[in-house]
């Protein structure tokens, strides 16, 4: 290879990288905790040999989802009641 491709090769490599977005940031531990049990409170895992305890509502992705508008509220979510009409037609 001759030394003006590898000067060329490596100037793109150090533009690159300098280029390239930065990562989203950490979550914190407090963040994660507080989603944690507000997962667990929303969506209570189910207990073997008991049949009373936990439930099965949820898919897996709800559960993501749910995490996920935790954490971007900084470990806040509004627990609003489910059962709330969209619109007002529904009270007449």
């Amino acid at each position: 290879m001759p030394l003006g491709n590898l000067q060329k090769l490596i100037g793109l490599t150090f533009v690159l990288a300098f280029a390239a977005p930065v990562a989203a940031s950490a979550v914190t531990v407090e963040v994660a905790r507080a989603c944690d049990a507000a997962l667990i409170k929303a969506f209570p895992p189910k207990q073997i040999g008991n049949p009373a305890a936990g439930s099965s509502k949820g898919t897996a992705k709800e559960r993501r989802d749910y995490f996920s508008k935790c954490v971007a509220n900084n470990g806040k979510v509004d627990d609003g009641p489910a059962d709330t009409p969209k619109d007002n037609k529904a009270n007449k």
